[in-house]
């Protein structure tokens, strides 16, 4: 086992590396910390599908090449008419993004013209950025309860005064991958002025098993949904996410922000990876059988006790530091876990680790067993 004195040296230490980076992914960041190149980091830190991007997307992103020199439609009526088609909604109530990341920005601004915004702890770290860049009033709950076990608090919360009130809600949650179902938040549909469900996961269920609330916000002026297209369709250096709002707000929306937010490449491959029927079946096969080896290999693991979840990543709670066990495997093994010093609620007896393909979940598994030995 490693000693608390590894932590403290490792701490210690800290100074004397670049920053921590708050989001999984940043492979540069854990390249320079193995001293090795980036493509040689196998990285369970990022939450995208392990199968790659879709032939589809490819195609789609190479006959557009000769779109280079002109600029994208500003209004992305494709785009939007085939999300419309997919979720069967007028292209109006959608609004595609940079990336989610850009339309929280927008929620940000939103929501800062609330009295205050409820969160559920821990949360996406990307939330705090947006909600303090308009200076919003956050209100905090937490979603985990420690006891004898750690344990989800299914039962959400009875706010006051929710009616001046904001809410924003990760669906499935993240780092936790709980699925909140639709029963459970209808009741905030009434109760809040504005509602945000985040539904960048949601895709990684099937179809009858997601909780999506998308239906309801023709009827709900109060609801945004939004959605990513880069983490399953794995695409996440194209950008491309979209809301699902009233359209009076996208419109808002849309005066606020830079014109041609969307490059047309991405644009492109959002189309295509729409109806790549093919691409969807096999991720849902993929997922339900890696998972469970995943999930089944790191609870055999002393010190290490994956949370059952909804999601294509799993949030580990463990005896040793994750600090410390992230920079061990990216040392020993080259591979990259996210520790969750990000999430202030969990500290460093948490990590989370992407769903991947079975032969590299196998390695991770390897490279945690070989540690905990120690």
């Amino acid at each position: 086992m490693i000693s608390p004195n590894d932590l403290q040296t490792y701490i210690a230490g800290a100074k004397q590396r670049p920053s921590r980076p708050v989001h999984g992914g940043n492979r540069q960041w854990a390249a320079t910390m193995a001293g090795i190149a980036p493509e040689q980091i196998l990285d369970f830190s990022a939450s995208i599908n392990p199968l790659g991007t879709p032939k589809s997307a490819i195609a789609a992103i190479q006959s557009h090449l000769t779109d280079l020199n002109h600029y994208p439609d500003p209004e992305y009526a494709l785009l939007r008419q085939a999300l419309g088609k997919f979720h069967q909604l007028d292209p109006e109530w959608i609004l595609a993004g940079n990336g989610v990341a850009e339309l929280l920005t927008w929620v940000g601004r939103d929501l800062s013209q609330l009295s205050s915004t409820v969160l559920f702890t821990p949360a996406f770290t990307d939330y705090d950025r947006a909600l303090k860049t308009f200076d919003c009033q956050v209100e905090r709950y937490p979603f985990l309860f420690r006891t004898q076990d750690v344990t989800f608090n299914a039962d959400l919360p009875e706010i006051t005064n929710s009616h001046t009130k904001g809410i924003l809600i990760n669906n499935p949650h993240n780092p936790t991958g709980y699925l909140f179902t639709r029963e459970s938040i209808l009741p905030y549909l009434e109760r809040f002025a504005l509602v945000v469900i985040d539904e960048a996961f949601m895709d990684f269920l099937t179809p009858d098993q997601q909780q999506s609330l998308i239906d309801l916000v023709p009827s709900h002026p109060n609801l945004v949904v939004l959605r990513s297209l880069t983490k399953f369709y794995s695409l996440p250096a194209l950008r491309l996410g979209y809301a699902i709002a009233h359209p009076e707000r996208l419109q808002r929306w849309q005066s606020w922000r830079d014109p041609w937010c969307v490059n047309s490449l991405a644009a492109a491959a959002g189309i295509a990876v729409l109806e790549d029927v093919e691409f969807q079946h096999q991720t849902w096969a993929w997922l339900k059988s890696a998972k469970s080896q995943l999930f089944t290999g790191l609870s055999q693991i002393s010190g290490l006790n994956p949370f059952p979840n909804a999601a294509n990543y799993l949030l580990v709670q463990t005896e040793i530091a994750g600090s410390i066990l992230q920079k061990e495997l990216l040392q020993k093994a080259q591979v990259l876990i996210r520790d969750c010093l990000s999430f202030p609620e969990l500290g460093d007896r948490y990590f989370r680790v992407a769903v991947r393909l079975e032969h590299e979940n196998q390695k991770l598994i390897n490279g945690l067993s070989k540690l905990s030995d120690r």
